[in-house]
Order: C-alpha cells, then structure tokens, then sequence
C-alpha cells in the first residue's frame, strides 16, 4: 500500500501543470512520466522485479496521441459507499462522486470516478480522485487486468481527460501487490492505444 501511495504522490504532484496547447500539454506529459519513471527507478519502492530494475529507463509507452486527450462532462452524482474488488482479499472503501461523458475513437463512452474514502482524510489526497478502466486494448498490448488514470477534485462540468496519461498498477509488474480491480461499469468499448503498455510477458 504504501508504494502504491508514493506513485500517486509522484502523479498528484504534476496535476497542475498547464495543459494549454500543445507545447505545453506535450511538457506536461513529459514531467508526468518522469516523475513516475524516476518512482520506477528508485530501487526501495519500485514495483519492478530486481531483474528488470537493472539499466531501467523508463516504461515503454504509446507514442504520444492527441486523439486520446478528449473532453468530457462531468455529471456530479455520489453514491453508496463500497468495498471496491482487489486482487487479493483485500476491499478498500470507495464512493462514486459522478460519471465522464466523452467521445473516443467515434463512440459514447462514460466512465464513473472514485473517491477513496481512507486516503480522502489526508491531506495531501483530499482532492485525489480515481479512474480505473478497462478496454479493448487489454490483454494485447496493454495490461490485461486494465489501467489507471487520477484527477485532482473538484471536477467541473468539463473535465480534460488525458488516456496518455494511462499507467498501469503495480499488479502489472508481478509481486504481491493488492490492486483495485476496475469495476465492470468502467469498462471502454473502445481499443485505448494511449499511455503505457503491458509489461514484457
């Protein structure tokens, strides 16, 4: 848990970078994955297995497209209090706060967002906001088990979502993490060819 906590202080610390044009959005990007490949590369929190943290880089990733950074609505919508699904026994508590209405590759799509309710007593994820999803793109060139995005609360009615900023949980990587499993309503009926990629088989 707690390596799952300073990848996501590495990600909150970025959030207000402006994305205004492409000069910037493209800067934000590159210091969005920086932060999480120096996070990669520290060899006591890494979740990469020891043999590939030797000469590790950065993670390989989607080149870099403008399709996958859409606008959507937000609808404000709280729900019931949930223990959200792991990979292990573990069920963290969760309450949606609404859903993202977007188009992607020509198609409707909507995705709900998450509220840790833990983490949401703490300072520093007061406004932490999460968005685990799943797609056509599972199991080919990305993770099988789906990917991540976070948002920093609160969210007005439209809300820049950025698929190249799509990482992976530790899961991916082996170990024995405990990952939020996205829930089947955040499932893309569309193939998400933006931001990380699985991890070599």
């Amino acid at each position: 848990m707690t390596r799952c906590v300073l990848l996501a202080l590495a990600i909150l610390g970025v959030f207000r970078l402006s994305a205004q044009g492409d000069d910037a959005w493209l800067a934000g990007l590159d210091h969005y994955w920086a932060a999480i490949d120096s996070a990669y590369r520290d060899s006591v929190h890494s979740p990469l297995p020891k043999e590939d943290r030797k000469g590790f880089t950065n993670l390989p990733r989607f080149a870099v497209d403008r399709s996958f950074q859409v606008k959507a609505r937000f609808v404000a919508l709280e729900g019931e209090v949930f223990g959200m699904k792991t990979s292990t026994e573990r069920e963290p508590k969760y309450r949606s706060v609404g859903t993202l209405h977007f188009t992607l590759a020509g198609k409707e799509e909507q995705l709900t967002v998450y509220r840790n309710i833990d983490l949401s007593r703490l300072e520093d994820y007061r406004n932490y906001l999460f968005v685990p999803f799943t797609d056509l793109s599972n199991g080919e060139t990305t993770y099988g088990g789906g990917r991540y995005l976070d948002l920093e609360g609160p969210l007005g009615e439209t809300v820049a979502l950025d698929f190249n900023r799509a990482y992976n949980p530790y899961c991916a990587y082996g170990g024995r993490y405990s990952c939020p499993i996205p829930p089947l309503e955040n499932h893309l009926e569309v193939a998400v060819l933006a931001g990380v990629l699985k991890h070599h088989d």
